[in-house]
């Protein structure tokens, strides 16, 4: 697959057991298309906890030490959880390119999570270039994503 036309980005990756091989084919697909990958692991299929790897994916991103991040599991589901109780990170889990170009044009996710148990390497992949791509499409959804924010500081 031709890399997505979008600027090159600091992307944090990681990955829980389930979601070994496939974050390391992600891996190398970002590394081909010119981004700068920091890997944060797992760097096996032996067991750990979802949540550590989602947790340090998205303390760099909430840092600015990454732009983006993406978070591999079986399903995306428990990584995009833990990944939101970070301030500032709004993940999403993204099954084909319609959810990946949503979860970026109306929510402006910064992690993308998805399941290796749920689509396949050419999803994911199709997947990943749509949500590079995609830009924030601001607007209605600004004030959306506004309120999300004043909702991680308590707000209302």
């Amino acid at each position: 697959m031709d890399p997505p036309e979008e600027e090159l980005l600091r992307i944090a990756v990681g990955a829980d057991h389930a979601g070994f091989r496939l974050k390391e084919q992600l891996v190398h697909l970002l590394k081909e298309w010119g981004h700068e990958v920091v890997d944060l692991g797992t760097h096996s299929e032996e067991s750990v906890d979802y949540p550590d790897s989602a947790r340090v994916v998205a303390e760099a991103v909430a840092r600015g030490d990454a732009e983006r991040g993406v978070l591999v599991c079986g399903t995306g589901i428990g990584q995009s959880i833990a990944a939101n109780k970070v301030d500032g990170v709004r993940a999403a889990v993204v099954h084909d390119a319609t959810t990946a170009r949503l979860s970026r044009a109306h929510n402006d996710a910064n992690v993308m999570a998805v399941g290796a148990r749920i689509v396949g390497p050419e999803v994911a992949t199709e997947a990943l270039s749509v949500w590079l791509a995609t830009p924030f499409d601001g607007g209605r959804h600004e004030r959306r994503v506004k309120k999300i924010a004043a909702m991680e500081r308590d707000e209302g």
